[in-house]
């Protein structure tokens, strides 16, 4: 009744910045992995995060008659008649799986969050050699700063899943794979099985995020490239999108969304991204309108890619002039600044909503506007162009 409460209390005033009690009593539901015990909620909270929920519930229950008089001034303020003023995204009682977190510092991570502050339960796929040091990251605390929601809660991720996207079933998995220590104590992790143990645990999604690539050749030339290394990045970073949608597609509620992430390599020569990333980018992008079509006739499901500027994450790092991509942005973008994380999170929450109910197969650019660029303005060549520039 409580939370319950207080969810009208928030919509009734405008959502105040008070801590979601939704948050607070499904905070203890946290487990990972499909046979890790739950944990407490001491395990994955900062004490100061504890100690906030405390004083708020404290706070709450003794106040009921003064909570209440706030919610009669507001409606007598106001005209019952007309809606809200504020245009919400709203995905309480949505679920989404987000394919690619392994860090806390990435789009993917990024998308999580936002998803989760609209109110969606989060679970994850997570690189099986990565999933280990993952977990024991997120039970240690480790990840609790980043994992601060605009209200001050702490972002909830109900269950991560051990997942390689490259393998469409166990029968795809050659032997020194299933024989690799990194893959030891794992199962069922190929699309086909995460799909079917999500369907066990939850029944049903309401969204599906692709954020991972991989191309083993990424700093080579194309002509460089060998066939092995560009069909490795076209399996990772594209095949591995039509794969999660083809499996997940079944468990998808109608009116659901799916979203990737994509480059703008795979339209424009961006030297050093190299190994077929930028082909693979290509066919992403491609396969985003065809499987918008079909996606969209078959289940109510829309589809869409962010194609998304430069950020510093240890992904992005791997390939080695990640700083010079951030700084030739902000140099030549109409925005100059740089991009964070929370933007392409914002922008993919968005597209998972209601708001975006007409938006499927289309390319969402959240780069300042680099990618209108004809011409790098930051050019010697421009020194004596009347370039317009910030008044500030």
């Amino acid at each position: 009744m409580a939370a319950s409460a207080a969810s009208s209390f928030q919509i009734t005033i405008a959502r105040p910045s008070v801590l979601s009690t939704k948050r607070i009593s499904s905070f203890c539901s946290t487990k990972f992995g499909g046979e890790t015990p739950k944990l407490s909620c001491n395990i994955l909270a900062s004490s100061c995060h504890v100690s906030s929920i405390q004083h708020f519930w404290r706070s709450f229950t003794s106040t009921t008659q003064k909570l209440q008089k706030v919610v009669t001034k507001a409606k007598s303020e106001s005209d019952d008649s007309k809606p809200a003023s504020v245009l919400p995204i709203d995905l309480r009682g949505k679920r989404a799986f987000i394919a690619g977190i392994a860090d806390d510092n990435g789009y993917g991570w990024a998308i999580a969050k936002s998803l989760a502050a609209a109110g969606a339960e989060i679970l994850v796929g997570t690189w099986v050699p990565a999933l280990n040091i993952f977990e024991t990251s997120l039970r240690r605390g480790k990840f609790d700063e980043s994992r601060v929601l605009p209200d001050g809660s702490l972002m909830e991720i109900t269950k991560v899943y051990p997942l390689d996207a490259v393998f469409d079933s166990l029968e795809d998995v050659p032997e020194d794979i299933k024989t690799n220590k990194r893959y030891a104590g794992s199962s069922k992790w190929t699309v086909s099985e995460v799909a079917e143990s999500v369907k066990e645990d939850f029944g049903s999604i309401d969204i599906l995020v692709h954020s991972l690539a991989n191309g083993p050749e990424v700093t080579k030339h194309l002509l460089e490239t060998s066939r092995k290394g560009y069909l490795a990045a076209i399996s990772a970073s594209s095949y591995s999108y039509v794969s999660l949608l083809k499996h997940f597609l079944p468990i998808m509620n109608p009116g659901g969304s799916s979203i990737s992430l994509t480059y703008i390599a795979s339209e424009r020569i961006i030297p050093g991204y190299g190994g077929g990333m930028s082909s693979a980018k290509a066919a992403l992008e491609s396969d985003t309108r065809v499987l918008a079509f079909e996606a969209g006739r078959k289940q109510k499901v829309r589809v869409n890619t962010i194609s998304a500027g430069p950020l510093r994450s240890r992904a992005a790092k791997a390939i080695g002039f990640i700083d010079m991509m951030i700084d030739y942005s902000i140099a030549n973008a109409p925005l100059q600044k740089e991009l964070s994380a929370d933007e392409v999170g914002n922008t993919a929450a968005f597209l998972a909503s209601p708001l975006a109910s007409a938006i499927t197969g289309a390319v969402i650019y959240v780069d300042n506007g680099l990618n209108a660029m004809g011409v790098g303005v930051d050019s010697p060549i421009f020194k004596d162009l009347n370039i317009p520039k910030s008044t500030e």
